[in-house]
């Protein structure tokens, strides 16, 4: 288990649409352990595979107070609602932004064994969910910003480091700027199986 290097937003990995796992081995076991070890060095909520250089349908959530997971080839099958929240990305650290996310997901993927399951969130986990499915997609939650003024640095706290910023502290995104849980397995042969 290695902590892994974050790819900030201006990586072209990060615009890349991934590629479906077609196997879950212990070349994924690790990767996830791996995005699990920096998830946790990093003190986000979600990390996505591009977010370290891999452009695999991988991502690992961790929230507080519940247990990690990964999901693999993940897909949001179902919408509901709509709010604007605040959002972060460990690829633009020190910014924050306003963006549009679903109040509620249904999402359907493999678990680390390989095992379908459907995902329903709500709250933090559904917008973690749609956050990192989204950077398996190529998206950044930039993309999103209705406008540039919806997105803002945060305060920097004594002794705190910051990072993704030029040597001028500017910051350069592009063109485009833009939990209640439960886990079910899908029965087999479904149409809905990930």
């Amino acid at each position: 288990m290695a902590v892994k290097t974050i790819r900030y937003i201006t990586d072209p990995v990060l615009r890349r649409k991934t590629k479906r796992v077609l196997k879950i081995d212990k070349t994924i076991h690790q990767l996830v352990d791996d995005m699990l070890d920096t998830l946790e060095k990093c003190d986000g909520a979600g990390l996505a595979a591009p977010q370290i250089g891999i452009s695999l349908k991988v991502a690992v959530l961790w929230l507080p107070d519940e247990q990690p997971f990964a999901i693999i080839n993940p897909e949001v099958v179902k919408r509901i609602g709509q709010r604007e929240v605040e959002e972060g990305c460990l690829s633009l650290p020190g910014y924050q932004g306003k963006v549009k996310r679903a109040v509620s997901v249904t999402v359907k993927c493999l678990d680390i064994d390989g095992r379908p399951l459907r995902i329903r969130a709500k709250e933090l986990l559904a917008q973690a969910l749609e956050h990192e499915i989204d950077h398996l997609n190529g998206i950044v939650f930039t993309d999103l910003l209705e406008s540039p003024d919806k997105l803002y640095k945060l305060e920097q706290k004594p002794g705190e480091k910051t990072g993704g910023q030029s040597s001028q502290n500017e910051l350069v995104i592009g063109d485009s700027v833009g939990a209640a849980v439960s886990k079910e397995p899908l029965s087999k042969g479904n149409d809905n199986d990930a």
